[in-house]
């Protein structure tokens, strides 16, 4: 009967000492908000999503990046200290063994020395009582996978700024070329309108219109120039690499008209399995989970053991010779009585860890579905948009032409010209930049679906 009742107060104990937590509350959407006409396959896993874009030259940035980026390499360094972390969690539950070496001498009052000489190896070690063990384990384990989804998310977003870099890049090289053409070209007919007016063919009114057309365009040159330069330079620094020369010139041949084929988003449930900060608060739910329990188990009984032994004795020789052996060992079980609510308050604290850990997993997972909502909302609009925006340059060229013709023959005026030719080159930069908008609204859906990893 003594027996069973030491056996009933094990368990109930043992029961006790794991903290009763609510799990978080997730609500999945059936489906993507925006997804119409989207396949629902998986994008499966370790797909370099940049490859969908078929572009070398941002597959070479991309993995420049990867190799050299400096936020990166701090990311990959933590998952490594959380694997040593963990490897220290088991040693912190093993014995600890320790050598002694000693030897002291003291005057009597008989001015006699007295001397002791000592060598002494102890052991000490606490043993893992009520789940500690397993719940540090757990803990270490949370940290690791937490730190290795956090190095997906920094790589995620490292990757997703190199592309939208690039392709911004490329909408500034392409804005600076049309205000270079446009420039040009006007600064000709400018030129053509001077020696007109000399010979009284134009008014003088006419010959100062077309000067301030040219000036127009270029006035935008340093503008996309200066563009150029700090984009570039940007993405130098996202490559791990010194602002290069060699990158803005090359960008001038950096050109594109190829968009990604129809994006492979998966069910919405899949979302939770691949995309990065999610997994990584996930983690950190149990995280602090383990956390709550490890303080609620230190309020319950600890059981050390200690031991030593070795060899004792007035003399030197006297180590070697006779029978100097000594040893002890003991024995302690440590019951935390009363300690004014400091171990309750730390089991406390870190339930309320527990409930902040469990509000950013669901905050996260909130995040995650309104990013592919709005980035599916993004390809979709800025498809319709780019389309009108053609056919809208298309009709400006055929004005300014049609403008221009009746213009030479004398039918129309200067200043009917004049604004044709100024609607073309804006919707020439608008249509530039809405391309541009089109390829970065890829780069957003990639990333808000976890990069397919």
């Amino acid at each position: 009967m003594k027996q069973l009742s030491i056996i009933l107060v094990t368990v109930v104990a043992l029961s006790a000492c794991s903290a009763r937590l609510t799990p978080p509350h997730i609500s999945i959407p059936t489906e993507y908000t925006y997804a119409e006409g989207h396949v629902t396959d998986s994008l499966g896993v370790d797909f370099a999503w940049w490859e969908y874009f078929g572009d070398s030259t941002l597959n070479d940035l991309i993995m420049r990046s990867i190799a050299n980026n400096r936020d990166l390499l701090v990311a990959a360094s933590r998952i490594e200290q959380a694997r040593i972390a963990l490897g220290n969690v088991r040693s912190n539950f093993l014995p600890s063994f320790a050598f002694d070496v000693s030897a002291d001498g003291s005057y009597t009052k008989e001015t006699r020395i007295e001397q002791q000489y000592q060598i002494t190896p102890t052991m000490s070690w606490e043993i893992p009582l009520f789940g500690t063990l397993r719940h540090s384990r757990a803990a270490a384990y949370a940290e690791l996978n937490a730190s290795k989804w956090a190095f997906r998310g920094v790589m995620l977003s490292l990757t997703a700024e190199v592309a939208t870099s690039y392709f911004t890049l490329l909408q500034y090289r392409s804005s600076l070329e049309v205000a270079r053409n446009t420039y040009k070209l006007r600064s000709i007919s400018a030129a053509l309108m001077d020696s007109m007016y000399r010979y009284g063919f134009v008014s003088a009114v006419e010959r100062q219109q077309s000067y301030s057309l040219a000036e127009a365009a270029g006035v935008d040159i340093p503008q996309y120039e200066r563009a150029v330069v700090e984009t570039a330079s940007a993405l130098s620094t996202l490559l791990g690499e010194y602002p290069l020369d060699s990158l803005i010139d090359s960008a001038a041949a950096l050109h594109t008209d190829r968009l990604p084929p129809e994006i492979p988003i998966g069910l919405p449930s899949e979302l939770l399995e691949r995309r990065p900060d999610v997994l990584e608060a996930y983690y950190g739910v149990v995280q602090a989970g383990a956390q709550v329990n490890l303080e609620r188990a230190a309020r319950f009984p600890s059981l050390a053991l200690t031991a030593s032994g070795g060899l004792l004795s007035s003399t030197i020789k006297g180590l070697t010779s006779s029978n100097p052996f000594t040893w002890s060992a003991a024995a302690k079980l440590l019951q935390p009585i009363y300690s004014f609510g400091r171990l309750r308050r730390n089991e406390l604290s870190a339930r309320e860890g527990y409930y902040q850990a469990v509000k950013q997993y669901e905050q996260s997972i909130l995040q995650a579905f309104t990013d592919v909502s709005e980035a599916l909302s993004q390809i979709s609009t800025y498809a319709r948009e780019a389309e009108r925006y053609a056919a809208m340059l298309e009709s400006d060229r055929r004005v300014y032409e049609m403008s221009k013709a009746l213009y030479e023959s004398g039918m129309n005026a200067y200043t009917d010209l004049v604004d044709a030719e100024r609607t073309l080159y804006d919707s020439q930069l608008s249509y530039t930049q809405i391309r541009a908008e089109q390829y970065i609204a890829y780069v957003t859906l990639f990333k808000a679906l976890g990069g397919g990893w």
